[in-house]
C-alpha cells in the first residue's frame, strides 16, 4: 500500500479483498462465488463529508493551519475535516476519493441539460454561501475552482470578481467586499455578464451599493474608484443606469430617490456630478424635489438634509425641470422648503454669505480625503448626517 493509503479497485482485487476492480466486499465477508475462507480484517473506510465552516469562526481569512481556523474535535490537535485538501482526505483506503463538495466541478459536464442543472445548484450553493457571510477564504475558493454559473448563450462561466461583489453587496459581506476591491480593484467593478447586468455598456456596483444601503462598502467602492484613470473614474461615478429597467439615473439620481443622505454625500465628496440628467431629463434635484413634493408628507428632515447636501456641491445656475413648478405653486413650496431654499432655488436671491463659505470649504477638501478631513474643518451638523468615520 502506499504512503497515502489508496489503492486503486484493482489492486484491491488483487489482494483479494473484494470480488472486482470497482466493487467493495459485501457486508456478509465472502465473495459472491464463494472463496470465504480468507477472511482477514476489512479495511476500515472512514467517513468523509465536506463541512462548510461556520460563518462565525475565525476571521474570515484564516488558511488550514493558522490560526483561528478549526484543527480538529475540540483539543486542536486534530487534522482539520473542514477542508477537501486535510490529511484526512488522505486516510480513507478506497480507490477514488469522493468530491470535495456535492457541486464539484466533477459533476459538470456531458449534456447540455445536466451541464445546466448542475450550474444552477452550483450557483445557489455560492449565493448561499455569500448570503450566510462564510469565511473570504472559503468563497474564493469556491468561486475560482467549483461553482459555475450558466450564461443566456449556454456558456458555462466562472464567477468574475465583478459577479461575486455584487453578491457581497446584496448581502452586505463587507470583508468578502473589502478583499475583492483590495486584490482585483479593476476587475471588480468591471462590468458583469449578461446574467447579472441586462445593460452591458457600464457596471452597476455604484447604484446597488446605494440602493441596498451599504454605506461601508460604498465608501470601499469610491476609494477604489479614485486610483482609476480619470476617464474611467468620471464613467463609474457617473454612470447611467439602464434605459428600460433605471430609467438611465445615475447613483446620485437613486440616491435622491431613496432619500439616502450618507450615500449622497459620498458620491458628492468623491466626485459625482450633480447636474447630470436622466432618462426623463431630470437632475437629482428634481428628483429630490419630486420626493418633497409627494403626498403625504414623509422622512421630511431626512429629504432637506439631503437638500442641504446638494445646495453646497450644485453651481446656482444649473438648469432643473421643476422650477416652473416652485414658481407657479409658490405657497406651497415656500412652506415645504422654508422661505430662504425656496428664493435661493427660484434665483429670487443669491445663496447666503454661509453657503457660500462652505462651498468653498469643500472645494478644500480633496476626494482621496473625504470624508475623514470633514473633521478637520469647521462645519455644520448638517454635513455630517450620521456616522461617516469609516475606516480606511
Amino acid at each position: 500500500m502506499s504512503a497515502r493509503g489508496g489503492l486503486g479497485g484493482s489492486q484491491w482485487a488483487a489482494a483479494g479483498q473484494f470480488p472486482g476492480p470497482d466493487r467493495p466486499p459485501r457486508r456478509g465477508g465472502a465473495a459472491r462465488g464463494g472463496g470465504g475462507a480468507d477472511k482477514g480484517p476489512r479495511p476500515r473506510r472512514a467517513a468523509l463529508r465536506s463541512r462548510r465552516p461556520s460563518a462565525h469562526t475565525g476571521s474570515g481569512t484564516e488558511r488550514p493551519g493558522e490560526p483561528g481556523h478549526g484543527t480538529g474535535s475540540g483539543t486542536g490537535g486534530g487534522p482539520c475535516r473542514c477542508c477537501p485538501w486535510s490529511r484526512v482526505w488522505e486516510e480513507a483506503p478506497v480507490g477514488p476519493r469522493p468530491p470535495a463538495m456535492p457541486w464539484s466541478v466533477r459533476w459538470v459536464g456531458g449534456g447540455g441539460a445536466q451541464s445546466q442543472k448542475q450550474c444552477k445548484k452550483s450557483s445557489f450553493a455560492f449565493y448561499q454561501a455569500v448570503r450566510d457571510l462564510l469565511p473570504v477564504w472559503f468563497l474564493e475558493d469556491m468561486r475560482t475552482m467549483e461553482v459555475f454559473h450558466w450564461e443566456d448563450g449556454g456558456k458555462v462561466s466562472l464567477y468574475s470578481p465583478s459577479e461575486a461583489l455584487l453578491y457581497a453587496l446584496v448581502h452586505d459581506h463587507q470583508p468578502y467586499a473589502r478583499h475583492l476591491l483590495t486584490k482585483y480593484p479593476q476587475s471588480a467593478l468591471a462590468v458583469p455578464s449578461q446574467s447579472f447586468s441586462c445593460c452591458q455598456a457600464s457596471a452597476p456596483h455604484l447604484a446597488m451599493a446605494v440602493r441596498y444601503n451599504r454605506v461601508r462598502v460604498l465608501f470601499r467602492i469610491l476609494k477604489a474608484v479614485q486610483g482609476f484613470p480619470p476617464g474611467d473614474r468620471a464613467g463609474h461615478l457617473d454612470r447611467r443606469g439602464c434605459s428600460r429597467v433605471e430609467g438611465g439615473k445615475t447613483a446620485l439620481h437613486v440616491a435622491c430617490e431613496l432619500v439616502r443622505p450618507e450615500c449622497l454625500l459620498l458620491l458628492l465628496g468623491h466626485g459625482a456630478s450633480p447636474c447630470l440628467p436622466d432618462g426623463a431629463g431630470n437632475t437629482p434635484l428634481d428628483t429630490l424635489l419630486q420626493q418633497l413634493a409627494q403626498a403625504p408628507a414623509v422622512n421630511t428632515r431626512a429629504k432637506l438634509l439631503c437638500l442641504d447636501c446638494l445646495f453646497l456641491f450644485v453651481p446656482q445656475d444649473v438648469p432643473f425641470t421643476m422650477k416652473q413648478q416652485l414658481l407657479d405653486n409658490r405657497q406651497r413650496w415656500q412652506d415645504l422648503l422654508g422661505e430662504s431654499r425656496y428664493r435661493c432655488l427660484v434665483g429670487l436671491a443669491p445663496p447666503s454669505l454661509f453657503v457660500g463659505a462652505m462651498r468653498v470649504l469643500i472645494r478644500t477638501i480633496s476626494p482621496e480625503h473625504f470624508p475623514e478631513a470633514l473633521d478637520d474643518l469647521p462645519l455644520p451638523h448638517f454635513l455630517k448626517p450620521l456616522d461617516l468615520k469609516l475606516e480606511s
